[in-house]
Formats: structure tokens, C-alpha cells, sequence
């Protein structure tokens, strides 16, 4: 029907982002606003950012982010393209792109590039496809808006040898699917609050997007590829409910004459139903080459146990995983309860657990 205007609303803790957009033909403006809550009138075109009413400062008015720019449809985005993420709502910039291997277990591959069989759930055997994901800085401002729904420390590396702890963590950096970004604009020199943000990018007002890579970002990204690179993903959902599980490896440790491999895993859950289910309990099954078969069970996850509901549908965290073999296997499952009580398993697609052989030696600390 002409004019039709397709609402979305995307709840992230306690604030809210509402797009209202009609025919996206061009560009829309994007606003952010302290307001009470209230979807914007279905005849508005302006896309707004809501906080709740119980955290509205008083006498907030809409102010001007950016001007939406049509998702694109093929291609990738460039070095500097600013975005909301369409699930979790914060403002974001776009880094580089990463090239990975989407193993979706829900839908059959008509020409498959590639086949993997991993153990767990029997010998159905997955195509991969390519599929585009992006390295992210995250808005330092939208950060304690998301915590409860995403965690902003997410991308950890091992610390040095000699350093008291194990692992270190790079503040609002994160990893973001093709469809997840909604492209924008914005007049502003420094749009994205990130201690980063000028380190790596330089504003260029002659090109498109307007910020460019600094010699310092490519060479962050060099010398830390092994430690950031994103080659597979996993994807399965169980009643409703998708799992994604992209799993890096994060290098090789020595500790009691013998070699500790270690390996981060960043989990999504995302609710695909308007009914309420709450995580209760994880179980999981690790093999490593070596020949171990270790059960983990317990309550939640990260501390946590998420309701997942039609107005917050998702859930990301990231754990970590040490064997003493180069290469191993995880599987396992989700128990998830219902309103009424009852329980039902959620299936953890298998993946793989691989080292990079010829990367022998870790980061030791922040490269530059």
C-alpha cells in the first residue's frame, strides 16, 4: 500500500530506538531524544532514540544525531560508515570487514562451498557460505545502556607472561553481522564517543564515508590479525530460539612444561517469538584432541540468567575455553523455562576449536 510505514522498535535496557521510515527511497533523520517512551505518530519519517520514563532526564527535546542512509543490499560497508545496530541500538563505526564462514544449520546450502561435520547432534553435515561481519568501536555513551543485553568488554586477549592477570580486554569493540547495520550519516567531526575513535580514524570531508584509516589502525590490525580474525560462525535455532556461536582462537601458553591452548567464544540468543522464555541452565561438552571428554553444567551464563522477550529478544556474551591440545570440539545446550513453568533445551551448534600452527607466539600486550 503507498505511504505504508514500517515500524521498528528495539528495546536495549532501559532506552529505547524507534525507526519509523516510509519506502526507505533516501535519506531519513535520525534524532535522539529523552522523551517519555511513546512510539513516534506512524506518520512521522523521523527515526528517534527513546530513554524510558523512569530514567528520562527532565525537559529533554529531540536533538539531531545523523541522517539514515539506505541498508545496502549487496557489497560491504567502508572504513568509517557510521550504524545503529538494529538488535542491541547503539551508535557504532565500522573499523574493517571480516570475510567468515556462516554455518547455518537451519538452511540447507543449494551450492555448497565448503562441508564440515564436527562431533555432537549425530552426522548432519552443514554448508558454509561466505558471509560479511564487521570489526566495530562501540559509542562509549550507549555502553551502559546495552550492558544488561550485550557486554562491551567482550574482545579479550592473553595478557604477557609475566603480567598478574590472564586476560585483557579492549573496551567497546565488538563484531557486527552485514544485516545488523543500519547505515547513517553525520555532520559531526567526532560522532562516536571511543578512546580510539581519533587514534584510528581521520575526518576527510572530500570522501564517503568521511572518516578514513589512519596508518595506525592498518597496522593494529596487521599485527593483531591472528588474535582478532573471524573465520567461522555458527548458527541453529530450537523452538524459536537461534543460537550463534563465533569462536576464536586466542594463542598458546606454556604452564607446567606443558602447552595450554586458549580460545575466546562469543554466544547470541535471540528469542525469533513473541512468548517470554528465561535461560536457566547451560550444559556443555568439550572434547580436545588429546582425547578428554569434559561435562560442564550449570545455572545461566556469565552470572546471569536473560529473560528474552518480544520487546529484548537478545542476549550476547562471550566466554572462554583452555585445552591441552591444538584442536578440539564443543557442543551442548540451553535450558530455557516458560511462564507456565515448563522447560525445553535449546541445541549449542557444534564448532570447532582450532589453533593457528604457524602463530606460535600470543599478542604481548596492545599491539600498535
Amino acid at each position: 500500500m503507498a505511504g505504508c510505514v514500517a515500524r521498528r522498535a528495539l528495546a536495549v535496557g532501559s532506552r529505547w530506538w524507534s525507526r519509523s521510515l516510509t519506502g526507505v527511497r533516501g535519506p531519513r533523520p535520525l534524532c535522539a531524544s529523552g522523551g517519555a517512551g511513546a512510539f513516534p505518530p506512524a506518520a512521522t519519517t523521523t527515526t528517534r532514540r527513546h530513554l524510558s520514563s523512569r530514567n528520562r532526564p527532565e525537559g529533554k527535546v529531540l536533538e539531531t544525531v545523523g541522517v539514515f542512509e539506505v541498508p545496502k543490499q549487496n557489497g560491504k560497508y567502508e572504513t568509517g560508515q557510521l550504524f545503529l545496530h538494529s538488535v542491541f541500538g547503539y551508535r557504532g563505526v565500522v573499523l574493517f570487514p571480516w570475510q567468515a564462514r556462516l554455518y547455518d544449520r537451519d538452511v540447507a546450502s543449494a551450492a555448497p562451498e565448503k562441508a564440515e561435520n564436527p562431533a555432537g547432534h549425530g552426522s548432519k553435515e552443514v554448508k558454509g557460505k561466505t558471509h560479511t561481519y564487521y570489526q566495530v568501536l562501540i559509542d562509549a555513551r550507549d555502553c551502559p545502556h546495552i550492558s544488561q543485553r550485550s557486554q562491551t568488554e567482550a574482545v579479550t586477549f592473553l595478557a604477557n607472561h609475566d603480567d598478574s592477570r590472564a586476560l585483557y580486554a579492549i573496551p567497546g569493540l565488538d563484531y557486527v553481522s552485514h544485516e545488523d547495520i543500519l547505515p547513517y550519516t553525520s555532520t559531526d567531526q567526532v560522532p562516536i564517543q571511543h578512546e580510539l575513535f581519533d587514534r584510528f580514524l581521520l575526518y576527510d570531508q572530500t570522501k564517503a564515508p568521511p572518516f578514513v584509516a589512519r596508518e595506525t589502525l592498518r597496522a593494529w590490525q596487521e599485527k593483531n590479525h591472528p588474535w582478532l580474525e573471524l573465520s567461522d560462525v555458527h548458527r541453529e535455532t530450537t523452538e524459536n530460539i537461534r543460537v550463534t556461536v563465533i569462536p576464536f582462537y586466542m594463542g598458546m601458553r606454556e604452564a607446567q612444561n606443558s602447552h595450554v591452548y586458549w580460545w575466546r567464544y562469543c554466544i547470541r540468543l535471540e528469542n525469533l517469538d513473541s512468548d517470554v522464555v528465561q535461560l536457566r541452565e547451560r550444559h556443555w561438552r568439550i572434547f580436545s584432541l588429546s582425547g578428554t571428554l569434559e561435562t560442564v553444567r550449570g545455572r545461566g551464563v556469565v552470572g546471569r540468567e536473560p529473560v528474552l522477550s518480544k520487546e529484548q529478544p537478545a542476549f550476547q556474551y562471550s566466554s572462554h575455553v583452555s585445552l591441552q591440545a591444538s584442536s578440539g570440539h564443543m557442543w551442548g545446550t540451553f535450558r530455557f523455562e516458560r511462564p507456565d513453568g515448563s522447560h525445553f533445551d535449546v541445541r549449542i551448534p557444534p564448532f570447532s576449536l582450532e589453533s593457528n600452527k604457524d602463530e606460535k607466539t600470543p599478542p604481548s600486550g596492545l599491539h600498535w
